[in-house]
């Protein structure tokens, strides 16, 4: 053969090749993972030798890409966590500076607010939340009726003839202000899975109408926190494997829309109520909560596996994080006693201030892009993902949406630089905690109390366990500290940009939780 004809044979040859590969996409689909109350020491990966739980997948996902060690999320308690996910603004901005949004919760995202969702879809994204919701929904109950859906202490039996009426008309008609109004496109999963209504929704209606009340058998110790409507036959430990299962339908969906997309895949677990699988009970050898959270990890290898066999996984940015520290009813005694630390070596659980409730596992996978088996120890938060989203599509975000993001695409690209000059988190009780280097304080007694008393300062460097307060020793820290506080409320946003308004008045120490409107 003549070298040009060989050379016409190799063309031939790579044109094909490359014609029956499936294109790379111009835009990295992103798949945001976030569990619920995992705590930074539940990942092995995280915890080392501190974490009794085997976690196999989560720690290959963190092989395969870049895990950092100082991330946090934006409170220590799940609505408001999620308000600032979504909005890249703090919710102390917001009346949910204080406490968590309750069974039948009004919207928390304001409906003209930018969303990691809007700005998906406004630049080409498919935009889907799969999961838990947490962030309200305009429920159509007529005002007076609303005790027809709370059941009394401890469960009520039998509905009554009134509520099986009220339920049916209720539960007919859309649910509105929800996902579908704040950038997705599509919507399914439960509001929490353990309060009330006990039903899937799909896009904006429930899945069937609740007919019974949860049985009373599947409230507390663990399990869901009250009574309330429920469809029938409803199993709590049904709900993770539903998830999955549309998961796995949303990734084979691409064949129809070859759009990028956007998944918020928000689960449920490990959050009350712990109900592992029976696969799963008994397995991690450290309790119930144990076995919930080896169910969590064998998930997201569930979803891990279904991105693969997509074919989507090389082209997918994949954020695996938790909205907040595990929950003291996980029974940190019991699971200690087996060698088990939730925390990690962190103080705090979910609700404090200390670095328990919001120092949570963080890791990134962008094949090709983020080097594979890196860390990072440098200061980041969850309310940065708007930023970086908009970032990596090189739009411009106006000056009154994502008040207090900041990109972390220099981080993802391996520069050794700091992003970040400071970070705030917020307790339960609505006390502020501002980081700054190696120095956090805490504008509140203990683990946040809001009797505005006194600041905490901390060295986490030579302390971690936040045990000295030294304050008096560090006046001047004290000062800086507390003044760059007051400029980030006074400025209505803690980065560069025109001033905004806080939706309420943020004073910076509070006596007592806010009243919510």
């Amino acid at each position: 053969m003549t070298t040009r004809r060989l050379m016409v044979a190799l063309a031939l040859l790579t044109s094909q090749a490359f014609a029956e590969d499936p294109p790379r996409a111009a835009k990295p689909n992103v798949l945001l993972i976030l569990a619920d109350d995992l705590g930074y020491g539940d990942v092995g990966c995280f915890g080392g030798e501190r974490c009794k739980i085997p976690t196999p997948n989560i720690d290959r996902l963190a092989k395969e890409g870049l895990r950092f060690t100082d991330a946090h999320s934006p409170a220590a308690v799940c609505a408001p966590s999620r308000y600032a996910l979504m909005t890249g603004r703090y919710a102390w901005r917001t009346r949910w500076r204080a406490q968590n949004l309750e069974a039948w919760g009004r919207p928390m995202i304001e409906a003209d607010r930018q969303t990691l969702a809007r700005l998906a879809r406004d630049h080409g994204y498919r935009t889907a939340c799969i999961g838990k919701w947490h962030l309200g929904w305009d429920w159509p109950i007529p005002a007076g009726k609303e005790p027809l859906f709370r059941a009394r202490a401890g469960g009520d039996p039998t509905p009554s003839e009134t509520q099986l009426a009220e339920w049916k008309k209720t539960f007919a008609a859309p649910l509105a202000n929800g996902p579908l109004t704040r950038g997705f496109e599509q919507y399914f999963g439960v509001d929490l899975p353990n309060h009330p209504p006990f039903a899937f929704i799909d896009g904006e209606r429930t899945v069937g109408v609740p007919t019974e009340w949860l049985p009373r058998a599947s409230i507390g110790a663990g399990l869901a926190s009250q009574g309330g409507p429920a469809v029938a036959g409803w199993k709590l430990d049904a709900i993770l494997p539903a998830l999955g299962e549309r998961t796995e339908r949303f990734f084979a969906g691409r064949k129809e829309d070859p759009r990028p997309f956007f998944l918020y895949l928000s689960l449920t677990a490990p959050h009350t109520p712990y109900v592992p699988s029976d696969g799963f009970r008994g397995k991690s050898g450290v309790g119930l909560y144990g076995d919930f959270v080896m169910e969590t990890d064998a998930f997201v290898g569930r979803v891990l596996a279904g991105l693969e066999a997509s074919g989507a996984a090389n082209d997918t940015l994949v954020i695996f994080a938790s909205d907040n520290g595990c929950a003291s009813t996980a029974d940190f005694a019991a699971l200690a006693a087996k060698g088990h630390y939730p925390s990690g070596p962190w103080r705090g659980a979910k609700q404090d201030a200390w670095e328990g409730g919001h120092r949570v596992p963080f890791i990134v996978r962008w094949p090709g892009k983020v080097a594979a088996g890196t860390s990072s120890a440098r200061t980041i938060g969850l309310v940065d993902l708007t930023a970086t989203l908009a970032d990596l599509l090189d739009a411009e975000l106006p000056d009154d949406a994502a008040e207090d993001s900041v990109s972390l695409l220099p981080l993802l690209r391996g520069e050794a630089r700091d992003v970040r000059d400071s970070l705030v988190a917020q307790s339960a009780s609505g006390v502020l905690a501002l980081r700054s280097g190696r120095w956090k304080v805490i504008f509140g007694p203990g683990s946040g109390a809001p009797d505005g008393t006194k600041a905490q300062l901390f060295d986490l460097v030579a302390d971690p366990g936040e045990q000295h307060d030294v304050a008096a020793a560090h006046p001047e820290e004290l000062a800086r500290l507390t003044a760059e506080m007051r400029r980030q409320i006074e400025l209505g946003r803690s980065t560069p940009g025109e001033p905004q308004a806080n939706d309420v008045s943020v004073e910076l120490f509070s006596t007592a939780p806010p009243k919510r409107k």
